[in-house]
């Protein structure tokens, strides 16, 4: 517990706040994160209420749930339907396709499962021979490395992969290509550059000027990772600091990515709220298609018409980083955690989920702007 009164210590806080202000300059600055667990510490600690009014922090796709589009969503129901035995994390159960989540398929009789990991869905297959088994494969590069773990090791022959995963640094270059979302820097997400390191968010500094920040989760991680990014904005460099130096190295865990790399290759798709992004996915290398699900099935949703957003939800605004969710009409309204219509209330990792939750922590007690 020491860490976290370091982290989050009142003072500590206040002093780098203040370093904040008098580094910001006098014109609107934009910067994006791109992982859920910093808004949740975003929101939780009330960040943004410490900050000048004309810096902003935006959330963008850092929630892999949010970012997995309806079709993804449809082929794993499908699956259940066809009575497969379907696994899945639990922040994917409630997550809508175009008709329905898999937990309105377990409701109607599918055999849905939430597992912890994927050994866990390794274990059913194992203990259900006669059955096949379905494991969603989601996440971006946290979790691709022990799917990747697994399937290097050797699947039970009644078990495949929905392979879901989603790679990080090319969602962020289509972000700065695009020219809809206007930023001054990045938070770069830190369980993701765990794995990856630093390297590949160079070439985004150096094509696109952009500044970027590698972020633990404290509050004190993120108001550096911050004040990082205003310093380097001042003296004019665009380049990639590692804030959060007790997890991340340049290199990353260059095992994990061995792992990958001989289980998968990148391929263009679709994200949710996005066009498709050249090589931002991952699936499985043509030597082990016989647990590709979608092959193994012979599914493919890709050309389908799907239907990612119900009318009026912003969501896919939110995951480009062009709105916050308050901005959305059925923010904590029509669409709540309970009752989610949008993939972004569904999980913790889902901005506008952390957004309905209570925002300050008792531990700091940061009072609002205003008050």
């Amino acid at each position: 517990m020491e860490i976290y009164k370091k982290y989050r210590d009142k003072k500590l806080v206040t002093q780098i706040a203040d370093a904040i202000r008098e580094l910001t300059p006098n014109r609107r600055v934009k910067f994006v994160h791109i992982c859920g667990s910093h808004e949740q510490t975003i929101t939780r600690f009330g960040i943004r209420s410490l900050l000048p009014n004309n810096l902003e922090i935006f959330s963008g796709p850092g929630c892999p749930v949010c970012c997995t589009p309806a079709t993804e969503i449809d082929e794993s129901i499908e699956l259940a339907e066809r009575g497969c035995i379907v696994t899945t994390f639990g922040d994917m159960f409630c997550v809508p396709g175009t008709k329905k989540s898999l937990s309105d398929a377990k409701t109607n009789g599918a055999d849905v499962r939430i597992v912890y990991g994927i050994s866990d869905a390794v274990k059913a297959a194992r203990n259900n021979p006669k059955r096949e088994v379905v494991h969603v494969a989601i996440g971006f590069e946290t979790t691709a490395p022990t799917t990747a773990a697994e399937v290097l090791r050797g699947l039970p022959e009644n078990f495949s992969l929905l392979v879901c995963h989603r790679l990080m640094p090319p969602v962020m270059q289509f972000l700065l290509a695009s020219g809809e979302t206007a930023l001054d820097g990045f938070i770069c997400p830190g369980h993701v550059s765990t794995i990856i390191g630093s390297k590949p968010y160079e070439p985004l500094s150096r094509r696109y000027k952009v500044p970027q920040v590698i972020a633990g989760f404290e509050p004190v991680d993120v108001l550096i990772a911050i004040w990082i990014l205003l310093k380097q904005l001042r003296e004019g460099r665009s380049e990639v600091g590692i804030e959060y130096t007790r997890s991340v190295r340049p290199e990353g865990n260059v095992q994990a990515q061995r792992m990958m790399r001989e289980a998968f290759e990148s391929v263009d798709k679709r994200w949710r709220g996005f066009p498709v992004i050249p090589k931002s996915a991952l699936e499985l290398r043509p030597e082990f298609e016989r647990h590709d699900a979608r092959k193994r099935f012979a599914i493919d949703f890709s050309r389908e018409t799907s239907a990612d957003f119900v009318k009026g939800c912003r969501c896919g605004e939110v995951l480009r980083g062009l709105v916050y969710p308050q901005e959305c009409p059925m923010f904590d309204k029509a669409c709540t955690p309970e009752h989610p219509l949008g993939p972004c209330a569904v999980t913790a990792e889902g901005a506008c989920n952390a957004a309905m939750k209570p925002k300050f922590d008792p531990v700091l007690r940061f009072k609002k702007k205003g008050d």
